[in-house]
């Protein structure tokens, strides 16, 4: 027995002059292909592209349209990553911590910036020790990036992040974004280690700071916009450290080097080993800055 088209048992199968179903949606549309999920007929105009073969809109709105979760196909940043809400929570919350140990460090006196801020190597009177990070203090190359003690010294470096910082997040993601904040802090650290005078202090998230600077000149370029302002900052900022007195300069150009590195990697990376290179970006720079700590610290204990 023929059934009668849009009836229950084959509901909007309307079959043309060719017996191949109509469309779930365009019932007068014949159609040979069904989704992949449903097994729904569908139309060429309702097909979506899956990994395998078609999926219907409905299976689509449900899923992805891929097989994946719908977050498989968010919009994405040009460096692959999600893009948020609020394009500025990291840079927030790094401000917050920055002024949080600032404040705990007045209020705790001198004697907690003596024990968190970047030391070579350097006898402490107060504990009759040597202290630093060739004495196994590694901490103190990450603690010292949060770690200031004037206030127009911190006023200068929140102000410099809360203006690189937003950009750079929204562009890279969160994740690449806190990424490249710590890469290039540590950078700073590593190189002040290694070139400064093994007993003199520092501290500050200038290195960090200087490497959203050269994380702001690669994307720019990345983007093909006008160099010549970022250029020009970047030009004062270097001669106002070689130029003052009493500024870690090895901190500014080993953040300045590694966070434009980093952010090369992330921006020039191809879509499809995206991940694959942020990756290996993120732990070059890692083995780079542990290889610069290994060689000070070899010179000096060995």
């Amino acid at each position: 027995m023929d059934q009668v088209p849009g009836s229950p048992q084959e509901p909007q199968d309307a079959r043309g002059h060719d017996g191949l179903p109509g469309c779930y949606r365009h019932p007068d549309r014949p159609s040979g292909i069904r989704c992949t999920r449903c097994d729904r007929p569908i139309c060429p105009e309702c097909m979506v592209s899956a990994s395998v073969g078609f999926q219907c809109p409905d299976c689509v709105r449900g899923g992805s349209g891929t097989g994946h979760s719908p977050r498989a196909t968010a919009p994405r940043t040009i460096a692959g990553g999600t893009v948020a809400a609020d394009p500025r929570l990291v840079t927030k919350i790094l401000l917050g911590l920055n002024v949080a140990v600032f404040l705990a460090a007045l209020a705790a006196g001198g004697g907690l910036v003596d024990r968190l801020d970047l030391l070579g190597l350097a006898f402490d009177p107060a504990r009759y020790q040597l202290v630093g990070v060739a004495e196994g203090e590694w901490y103190r190359l990450l603690t010292a990036m949060f770690l200031h003690q004037q206030v127009a010294h911190i006023a200068f470096n929140m102000l410099s992040l809360w203006w690189l910082g937003p950009p750079l997040e929204a562009a890279l993601g969160r994740l690449r974004f806190t990424a490249l904040y710590l890469l290039s802090g540590l950078g700073g650290s590593a190189l002040s280690y290694l070139l400064a005078a093994q007993n003199q202090p520092s501290l500050g998230a200038s290195g960090a700071i200087f490497g959203l600077l050269g994380a702001t000149a690669v994307l720019m370029r990345r983007l093909n916009y006008d160099m010549k302002p970022v250029l020009i900052l970047l030009a004062l900022n270097l001669g106002f450290t070689f130029l003052w007195p009493h500024i870690a300069w090895q901190a500014h150009v080993g953040g300045l080097v590694v966070g434009a590195a980093v952010a090369f990697g992330m921006v020039h990376a191809p879509r499809d080993r995206r991940n694959a290179v942020h990756v290996a970006t993120c732990a070059v720079a890692v083995l780079a800055i542990a290889a610069v700590v290994w060689v000070r610290t070899l010179q000096l204990v060995g």
